[in-house]
């Protein structure tokens, strides 16, 4: 289980993510791009320092516009790597690029990444990873595991008698479908 509910309420930057996103159902593509970027970028950083550099990212990932970050080229890689105010790693910018691919790719044959989530769902931690790392780039096991657990597949963003779990609870997230609680 995730110690984040300790840390987190009330903290100013921590805080407003663990009570209104972390754990959180989500299905619109450009949440789930987003999500899935900044857990790469996490690699090797803490958490506190991408919340920090959120609204950079945002902007230099154009919103998080899967078709547009899928279109970029050399200028667009350059800019990013050249851009202080997000993670400076050319393997997670190009990860970045590659994966906004992959969704556009998923999009076409399944709807919608969400909708492939949902069509490989229930997996276990170890099947998940397995999966992400045959589909995306730059997602191994802490990557993956975060990501599904911030959206709601996998059970952990929470403890239980955090007051947040109840309000996910509330909205069925993909975990409880699975018959885990």
């Amino acid at each position: 289980m995730s110690g984040y509910c300790a840390i987190a309420p009330g903290h100013p930057i921590h805080g407003h993510y663990h009570d209104h996103e972390y754990g959180f159902p989500q299905r619109d593509e450009r949440e789930l791009f987003e999500r899935l970027v900044l857990e790469i970028n996490q690699a090797g950083l803490s958490w506190e320092t991408i919340l920090r550099k959120r609204s950079n990212f945002q902007r230099a990932y154009d919103g998080f516009d899967v078709d547009t970050v899928a279109a970029y080229g050399e200028s667009d890689i350059a800019r990013l790597l050249g851009d202080a105010g997000i993670i400076r790693n050319r393997l997670k910018v190009l990860a970045a690029i590659h994966n906004a691919q992959v969704i556009q790719q998923l999009r076409a044959s399944h709807g919608s990444f969400a909708q492939w989530l949902d069509a490989r769902h229930p997996l276990d931690k170890t099947a998940w990873v397995k999966l992400f790392k045959k589909t995306f780039r730059f997602t191994g096991g802490e990557i993956t595991g975060e990501f599904l657990m911030s959206l709601g597949y996998l059970l952990g963003a929470h403890h239980a008698d955090c007051p947040v779990f109840k309000r996910i609870q509330a909205l069925s997230p993909p975990w409880m479908r699975n018959g885990t609680v």
